[in-house]
C-alpha cells in the first residue's frame, strides 16, 4: 500500500510539472550548453527523466542526428536541411507527383520514397501499402506536434529510419515480450485473453510498428517517443501492458475477440496520460534505468 501511494504521488507530481525536479531540469540545461553535445548523456537523461516540453524538439533533433553534436554548426546545418527539403519538394513538383494542394503528410511520404529510392512511376502508383500506412500514421501524429514543415519532415524521416534500422528485427518479438510481462503482472488476465482467442488479435501492428501513433493523443505520445528516440523500443511493450491492465474489467467481461480488438484499436483518449506514466514506471521496474552519469 505504501509503495502504491508513493508511486501515485510521484506519478501525479511529474505529470503536473513535466519533469521530476528542478535539479533534473538544470542538469539538462547544462548538458545542452556543452559543445560538442554528449549524445550518450542526452540519451540517458531522456530515458531516466521526462523531457520538459521546452527542450523536447531540440533533444529529439540531436538524438536523431538532424543536428550534429557541435552546437556552433547548428545554424549552418539547419539551413542545409531546409535547402534539401526545398530541393526534394521542387523535384517532386516538377515530376508532377505533388502540387500546391497536396497534403503535407502525402508530401512527406513522397519525399521519403524519393530519398530512399522507393518512388514508383506515377503511372504505377497504387493505394499506400502497409509500410506506407505506418509512415503516414507517424507523419500525421508528428504534424500535430511540430508546426514547421521542414522540422516536421526531418523528424519524421529520421525517426522512421532510426526506428526501422535499430528495431526492425525486434518488432516481431514484442508480442511475446508483452505476453511474458503480462504473465508477471496479471496471469489471470493473460489466461482469459488466451482462452478467449483475443491475445492473437491484439492490435500489435498499430501499437508496435506505428509506435502508438494514432492510438494515443499527441500529448501522451510525445513521452513515449522520448524513450523510443533515446534508444528503447521495449517501452512500447509496457505501454501495451498498461493498456491491458487499465482496461482489465472490460477485457475480462467479454469473450469475443473481435470486440476486444475493436476496443483496443480505438482507445478512449481521456486516460492516456495516466497510462503512459504507469507504463514508464513498469518499464523502470523491469528494465531498470541507465547508469550513465548525467
Amino acid at each position: 500500500m505504501a509503495e502504491d501511494l508513493q508511486r501515485n504521488f510521484r506519478s501525479a507530481y511529474y505529470e503536473k510539472v513535466g519533469f521530476r525536479g528542478v535539479e533534473e531540469k538544470k542538469s539538462l540545461e547544462i548538458l545542452l550548453k556543452d559543445n560538442p553535445l554528449d549524445v550518450e548523456k542526452l540519451s540517458t537523461f531522456s530515458q531516466r527523466f521526462p523531457l520538459p516540453s521546452m527542450y523536447r524538439m531540440h533533444v529529439w533533433k540531436v538524438l536523431l542526428g538532424i543536428l550534429p553534436p557541435h552546437t556552433d554548426s547548428h545554424p549552418l546545418v539547419a539551413r542545409y536541411r531546409q535547402e534539401q527539403y526545398e530541393d526534394v519538394r521542387e523535384a517532386l513538383k516538377a515530376m508532377r507527383f505533388v502540387h500546391a494542394a497536396t497534403p503535407y503528410t502525402e508530401l512527406y511520404l513522397r519525399m521519403h520514397q524519393l530519398e530512399n529510392q522507393k518512388l514508383m512511376r506515377r503511372s504505377e502508383l497504387t493505394q499506400p501499402g502497409e509500410e506506407d500506412e505506418d509512415f503516414l500514421a507517424i507523419a500525421r501524429a508528428m504534424e500535430e506536434i511540430v508546426d514547421d514543415p521542414v522540422d516536421c519532415y526531418w523528424l519524421i524521416r529520421c525517426f522512421v529510419n532510426q526506428f526501422n534500422h535499430k528495431f526492425g528485427d525486434s518488432i516481431p518479438h514484442l508480442p511475446k515480450s508483452l505476453e511474458h510481462f503480462l504473465s508477471q503482472e496479471d496471469s489471470r488476465l493473460l489466461a482469459h485473453l488466451k482462452t478467449s482467442g483475443s491475445l492473437v488479435l491484439l492490435p500489435y501492428s498499430l501499437w508496435f510498428r506505428r509506435c502508438f501513433a494514432g492510438s494515443l493523443p499527441e500529448s501522451s505520445l510525445q513521452r513515449v517517443w522520448d524513450k523510443v528516440i533515446s534508444g528503447s523500443c521495449k517501452i512500447l511493450v509496457f505501454i501495451a501492458l498498461e493498456i491491458l491492465l487499465s482496461y482489465k474489467i472490460m477485457l475480462m467481461g467479454t469473450s469475443r475477440p473481435e470486440a476486444v480488438a475493436k476496443f483496443l484499436s480505438n482507445l478512449p483518449q481521456e486516460n492516456t496520460d495516466a497510462i503512459v506514466t504507469k507504463a514508464i514506471d513498469l518499464w523502470h521496474k523491469y528494465c531498470g534505468t541507465p547508469m550513465h552519469s548525467v
